[in-house]
């Protein structure tokens, strides 16, 4: 039937071209038996304007209908074919170390920073400053005795004492002062800085009473009796002699402290072939701008002197169980250390208690990821010009209770403000609708060669997303790959081939044996939802099929990889079959390998 309407299909338009002929030519016969129009009023000319105006009405705008889908599927091209190229050009590109690559102005930058680390050096500005000394306790002040009192501060006491003299006290103290009997030597020999001494007149009235009348006060300084000449020097002279003993040699000009040597990830920051290396990490970090590169160097070094880092390398933490959550695995296709981090694991309360549940163990926990980072860059990378000094950061978002706990956040800046571009990639895989989302809010504040680096892939492609990057025998199975820990069969040398099933399809893998042997394969397919299964066929015509493996129903629930094994004693081929009955397609991972028929199984 459906033929049959093909068939028919392009026979309608021949017709409906016949029907507006005949109706044109009825027209035509109509309008020539019609008499002639009246000259004013010509026929056909009124007729026109009246023809069909909502027919043209709907022609018109069916037409620019038309012209605006053109429009917008020229511009969705367009747009489809600038967002390639635009994906071209940021995809990121690993610079190289080596100073023959460099372009002129970073070449430039680079010798800058190195005169300025030099300088640095030389003056020890690496190393933090001292703490503030204290400051000397101040002396007591020692109260003046009575003797060591001047004289002049005791006559001010007495003057404060004694109060003003009347006209009518000092005619009596003066003969008072007459009679008293004459002052002991001793108090004679006293000197006195200076006594007030006045002059004074003694007038007799006509009455025969005598009154004294103050003529002039004047203050007369008496000097003091000059020491003694032969006492004194002798007495100074030995003191002088001990003086002199006692006195320190000159200062001599102190000797400048050789210059500091500065070790980072275990290579020193000038004088190694590895250095230009680490240089350049904080140069492009800082966009080539050396002033700051040079200040996050010293930063960084700094800090680590102040976290302790060498110490911290030798430390026991016994954090095992954190390995759950960060772990280094395999490497990528171009030989980058893959690091995973998975901080759904933190979904265990026990997890994550062991880990954030107080002060102390937010401390340790900081440490050990520190520790296991420096361990990693020391063991897995090499700052040599040619070799490889980054690695492959994959984070899983599933379950994951993401960076807003504040302290991931803070673990996450630090590592950030000390360990810079050391991420050749950043792989996000399982990631909810809500972060992608978040992620086009923050991407207009990263650099574009930062976001050239990161990717991000939802649940159903996180899997192929990886393989991307990373080699499926490379990628832990519960990343969708067939690596894993403590296999005796396979291990990360042993390649696995990829393939596609397409929908309402069944694959057929054929492994051909030629001698006597053991064949051991293993098998995945993402997400199953497949039957799956396996025989031997011998290459001799009378020889039988062997069921190795019946067919059966593989679900998402079974586990993710099959292994079987076969011993064959005869020439032929192993059939593995998978039957893909889903309308969705299929990614087919698996590889074999033969044992001598002699070993186990």
């Amino acid at each position: 039937m459906a033929e049959e309407t093909k068939t028919e299909a392009p026979e309608a338009a021949p017709a409906g071209e016949v029907v507006v002929a005949e109706v044109a030519a009825a027209e035509k016969e109509v309008v020539d038996e019609l008499p002639p129009p009246p000259a004013p009023e010509p026929a056909p000319e009124v007729q026109k304007p009246t023809k069909n105006p909502a027919l043209e009405v709907a022609l018109a705008a069916e037409a620019a209908a038309e012209a605006e889908e053109k429009k917008a599927a020229a511009q969705e091209a367009e747009a489809a074919a600038k967002a390639a190229t635009i994906l071209q050009a940021v995809s990121f590109k690993e610079e190289s170390n080596l100073a023959s690559d460099l372009g002129d102005p970073e070449k430039k930058a680079l010798e800058e920073l190195k005169q300025l680390v030099q300088v640095a050096l030389a003056n020890n500005e690496f190393s933090p400053p001292p703490p503030p000394q204290p400051p000397p306790p101040a002396p007591a002040a020692a109260a003046p005795t009575s003797a060591e009192a001047p004289p002049f501060k005791a006559e001010e006491a007495k003057a404060e004492e004694e109060p003003a003299a009347s006209p009518i006290e000092e005619p009596q103290k003066a003969m008072a002062a007459e009679s008293a009997p004459p002052a002991k030597e001793e108090e004679a020999e006293k000197p006195a800085p200076a006594s007030p001494t006045a002059e004074k007149a003694v007038v007799v009235d006509d009455d025969g009473a005598k009154t004294v009348e103050a003529i002039e006060e004047t203050v007369v300084p008496v000097a003091a009796p000059p020491p003694a000449e032969t006492e004194a020097p002798a007495a100074e002279e030995p003191k002088a002699e001990k003086e002199e003993e006692k006195s320190p040699a000159p200062p001599t000009e102190p000797t400048p402290p050789a210059p500091e040597e500065v070790f980072i990830w275990g290579v020193p920051l000038l004088g190694d072939e590895r250095s230009d290396t680490v240089l350049l990490k904080f140069l492009r970090a800082r966009d080539f701008k050396v002033k700051e590169a040079m200040a996050m160097l010293k930063n960084a070094v700094l800090w680590r002197k102040e976290f302790g880092i060498e110490a911290l390398l030798e430390e026991d933490l016994g954090v095992l169980e954190m390995e759950k959550v960060v772990f280094m695995h395999g490497v990528d296709k171009e030989g980058h250390p893959v690091c995973y981090n998975v901080y759904g694991e933190f979904q265990n309360k026990e997890l994550y208690a062991a880990a954030f549940a107080d002060e102390d163990k937010r401390k340790r926990f900081l440490r050990w990821r520190i520790q296991y980072l420096e361990k990693g860059i020391r063991n897995l990378l090499d700052f040599k010009p040619e070799g490889v000094s980054t690695m492959v950061q994959v984070t899983d978002l599933k379950n994951s209770i993401g960076l807003a706990k504040k302290e991931l956040r803070q673990a996450l800046d630090l590592l950030q403000d000390n360990y810079p571009e050391f991420a050749a990639k950043q792989v996000f895989i399982n990631v909810p609708w809500w972060y992608l989302a978040f992620n086009r809010m923050i991407s207009p504040f990263f650099t574009q060669r930062t976001k050239s680096k990161f990717v991000f892939a939802g649940p159903s492609k996180s899997a192929e997303t990886l393989f991307k990057y990373i080699a499926p025998e490379q990628v832990p199975v519960q990343f969708g790959g067939l690596s894993k820990e403590n296999d005796t069969d396979f291990s990360t040398a042993d390649a696995v081939i990829e393939t596609t099933i397409k929908p309402s399809t069944k694959q057929a893998i054929q492994i051909p044996v030629t001698e006597s042997c053991i064949l051991v394969w293993e098998l995945r397919v993402l997400g199953w939802d497949v039957n799956y299964g396996a025989e031997f066929v011998p290459s001799a015509e009378d020889g039988y099929t062997v069921i190795v493996q019946k067919s059966r129903k593989m679900v998402v629930t079974d586990e993710p990889v099959v292994k079987d094994s076969f011993k064959i004693g005869e020439a032929g081929k192993v059939v593995l079959t998978v039957d893909n009955t889903t309308s969705k397609k299929k990614k087919l991972l698996y590889r074999y390998k033969t044992k001598s028929s002699s070993d186990s199984i």
